[in-house]
């Protein structure tokens, strides 16, 4: 990863159709290229831990890692994507620029272990349950592994029920192991399940909360976005507006130059 820049890993929750992510991708590389980021496309090929069994998962891995391989290909992007389970790994990695650890699975050895011996770059989400400082005994599984490709992605923590808070104090934490952190400005504000059969969110912190992580010194951030978020079949409460991405990021960038002169020399 190039430190100079900041790391944009964007795109919708999940793969909703192939029209629909190609035409996420686009937009996205023609926004982003006037910025000096390191932009990363993101999408889901399942989602396997929605709250509901009726809600809707995604493609699958075999339709959807054909999907996101052709975005690879027409856009010359890198790839993240998230694994489910242990054998997922060796059928995404030739696809995968980077394998994301759902925060969920953050403890899952098994699962760890076999992202990292691909030597790919493992992107750890932070579970909602566990202290920045756990995070380290996360790094050491990956780098036991022989991988020291590592991104640490805070996405909120637990506060009582249907809540997450995020501790502003953990991306310093988090710093400390050495590795670049990101913040996720979009599941961070989810309220899981506060919808009933569906998790809620408050979309109007996402641009506040996401230029005061920046201000914190965060080396990038994870934004889900969506044309239509209303429409969005994965966390639509959460989910940024493709069309207003640009200003958040044209203002992170102009944060970033004041706050962290030091990186730019």
């Amino acid at each position: 990863m190039n430190k100079k820049k900041l790391i944009v890993i964007a795109g919708p929750c999940v793969i909703e159709s192939r029209s629909l992510t190609l035409e996420i991708a686009g937009c996205l590389k023609e926004i982003l290229k006037s910025y000096p980021v390191e932009f990363i496309f993101k999408a889901s090929f399942d989602k396997a831990n929605r709250t509901s069994l009726d809600s809707f998962r995604g493609p699958g891995l075999n339709k959807g890692i054909k999907i996101l391989e052709e975005v690879k290909k027409k856009f010359s992007l890198p790839i993240l994507s998230d694994v489910h389970s242990f054998d997922q790994v060796c059928k995404v990695k030739d696809v995968l620029d980077i394998i994301q650890i759902p925060a969920f699975l953050c403890r899952q050895t098994d699962i760890i272990l076999e992202a990292a011996k691909t030597k790919k770059t493992v992107n750890i989400k932070k579970g909602q349950f566990i202290s920045p400082s756990d995070v380290v005994h996360i790094i050491k599984k990956v780098e036991a592994a022989g991988n020291h490709n590592i991104l640490i992605t805070e996405r909120g923590s637990c506060f009582g029920y249907n809540n997450l808070v995020v501790d502003f104090r953990s991306f310093l934490v988090m710093q400390q192991f050495g590795y670049p952190v990101i913040f996720d400005a979009t599941h961070s504000l989810q309220r899981p399940s506060a919808k009933g059969n569906i998790s809620g969110g408050d979309s109007q912190f996402v641009k506040p909360l996401a230029l005061a992580a920046v201000a914190c010194g965060v080396d990038g951030l994870f934004l889900e976005v969506h044309p239509k978020p209303k429409t969005a079949l994965s966390d639509k409460h959460t989910s940024y507006p493709l069309n207003k991405i640009e200003d958040l990021i044209s203002k992170a960038i102009k944060i970033r130059e004041i706050s962290k002169p030091e990186q730019k020399s």
